[in-house]
C-alpha cells in the first residue's frame, strides 16, 4: 500500500496536502464526473454511521452501492466497500497499481502531497465505475470544500453534528468550521443536517434538518446511543438521492436489520478469556458517558476503562467523566497524533502494542474501550472482530 502513503510520509514540516494535485489525478484518470450520483458525508461525529445507513438504505432501494470511508476498521480494505463489503486484498493492489502509474505521469510534487484519505477517496470512485456502482457514499475525511471529497461534487451533502474539532487548522470556532464543512456541497446540491448548535445553525442557514424520528424507521431499526441521529440522518440523505425509489418495508427491515457497526457501541469478547468489551469512538464527554451509561445499563459495574485521546481531542471532558473509574491511556506511534496534556496522576499509560488480548483479561470482565477510530481498529483488530461486510443485501446474497 505504499502508493497511498509514500508522498505524505515523504512531506516536509509544515507542508499540507494539495488538494489541486490530487484533483489533476482524478481527471487524469476520468474520474471528475462519475457515474453515479454521489452522496457525501461531512461532519466531525458519527459521519461513518451517517455513510453506512445511507449505503444500507440505498442498497434496500435495490442499488449497488460504493462506500468510501475513512479510516478503515481493521485494514485499509475495509475504506472502500461495495454493498456493504469491503474490497479484497486482489482488488485493492490493483487499484494501487493505477494509482501509481497516473501518479508517475504527473509533474513531481511542488505545493504539498497527495493525502492518504484523498488517493482512497479517488481509488474508492475508480472502484465504483469498475463495479458499475448505481451510487457512490463518499465519507469526507477531516474538511469539507478542503477535503479530496469535494473533488466529486454531491448530489446531496450530509452534514453530523459539528464542534470545535481541529480549531486552527478547519476554523477557529465551530461556526467557522461548519462553514468549512459547508462547502464540500456545490450549488446544485440538496443539503440535509443532523441538528446542531445555535451558531452552527445560524452558518448552515436553510439546509434540511433532520431531527428525531426524521427518518420515518421504527426505532428497532436505529442503533442505540448517539448514533441514532447519524443513522436518521443517513437515510433521510439517502432518500433525496436522484433516482432513489423509496424500497419496500420487507425490504428495508430486511437490509437495515442486518447492519453491525463495529466501535461504535459495539459488543466483543477477547479470545481466550471471560472478558468482554464494549468498544465506541467516543472523543468527547457526551460521547464518553453515552458509552459508560449502555455498559452500567448492560453490566451494572464497569471494571475497567482503556482510553486513547490524542490532544485534538476532548480529553478534559472524558477526564471528567472518568473520574471514579480505573483507565488504561493508551498512546498510538502515529506521527500525526500527539499526545502531550497532562493526565491525572492515577492513570497507566501504555503504548498500543502493549493492548493484547492477554493484557485485556487482566484488567477484569468488564472492560470499555473508547478512543479515536484508529485506536478502536487497531482493538477491533486485537480481538479480531469481524469487520467484513457491515450489512447484507438480497442482491449481494446471490452475488454471494
Amino acid at each position: 500500500m505504499d502508493v497511498f502513503f509514500r508522498e505524505w510520509e515523504r512531506r516536509a514540516p509544515g507542508e499540507t496536502r494539495d488538494v489541486g494535485r490530487a484533483r489533476a489525478l482524478a481527471s487524469a484518470l476520468g474520474l471528475l464526473a462519475p457515474d453515479a450520483p454521489v452522496l457525501t458525508v461531512v461532519g466531525s461525529k458519527g459521519k461513518g454511521t451517517t455513510a453506512t445507513y445511507a449505503s444500507a438504505f440505498l442498497g434496500a432501494a435495490g442499488l449497488r452501492v460504493c462506500t468510501v470511508t475513512s479510516p478503515g476498521l481493521r485494514s485499509h480494505r475495509d475504506r472502500i466497500r461495495v454493498d456493504g463489503r469491503a474490497v479484497s486484498g486482489e482488488e485493492l493492489a490493483l487499484l494501487a497499481d493505477v494509482l501509481e502509474e497516473a501518479m508517475a505521469a504527473l509533474p513531481p510534487p511542488s505545493n504539498g502531497y497527495l493525502s492518504p484519505s484523498g488517493l482512497f477517496t479517488i481509488a474508492g470512485v475508480l472502484h465504483a465505475g469498475r463495479v458499475d456502482a448505481e451510487a457512490i457514499v463518499l465519507e469526507a475525511g477531516m474538511g469539507g470544500r478542503s477535503d479530496e471529497a469535494a473533488l466529486f461534487p454531491p448530489d446531496v451533502a450530509a452534514i453530523t453534528p459539528v464542534f470545535r474539532e481541529h480549531a486552527g487548522v478547519l476554523g477557529d470556532t465551530a461556526a467557522e468550521i461548519a462553514e468549512e464543512k459547508l462547502g464540500v456541497a456545490g450549488p446544485a446540491a440538496h443539503v440535509l443536517s443532523a441538528p446542531q448548535s445555535a451558531g452552527v445553525t445560524a452558518v448552515l442557514g436553510d439546509v434540511e434538518f433532520v431531527g428525531s424520528g426524521g427518518s420515518g424507521l421504527p426505532p428497532d431499526l436505529l442503533p442505540a446511543g448517539l448514533g441514532r441521529a447519524g443513522a436518521e440522518l443517513g437515510v433521510a440523505a439517502a432518500r433525496r438521492l436522484p433516482g432513489v425509489t423509496e424500497p419496500a418495508p420487507g425490504a428495508v427491515r430486511d437490509v437495515l436489520s442486518s447492519i453491525v457497526l463495529p466501535g461504535r457501541l459495539s459488543w466483543h469478547d477477547v479470545p481466550g478469556s471471560a472478558t468482554r468489551l464494549l468498544i465506541d469512538s467516543a472523543i468527547d464527554r457526551t460521547g464518553v458517558a453515552a458509552a459508560l451509561t449502555a455498559a452500567r445499563e448492560t453490566w451494572g459495574t464497569i471494571d475497567h476503562v482503556v482510553v486513547c485521546l490524542p490532544d485534538h481531542k476532548d480529553l478534559e471532558g472524558a477526564v471528567t467523566e472518568l473520574e471514579a473509574l480505573p483507565v488504561t491511556f493508551v498512546r498510538l506511534p502515529l506521527p500525526h497524533l500527539r499526545f502531550t496534556h497532562a493526565l491525572p496522576p492515577g492513570w497507566d499509560v501504555v503504548d498500543s502494542p502493549a493492548i493484547t488480548p492477554e493484557s485485556l483479561a487482566t484488567l477484569g470482565h468488564r472492560v470499555v474501550v473508547l478512543g479515536t477510530v484508529y485506536f478502536t481498529g487497531h482493538v477491533l483488530d486485537v480481538v479480531d472482530a469481524d469487520t467484513e461486510r457491515l450489512y447484507v443485501t438480497s442482491a449481494s446474497r446471490r452475488r454471494s
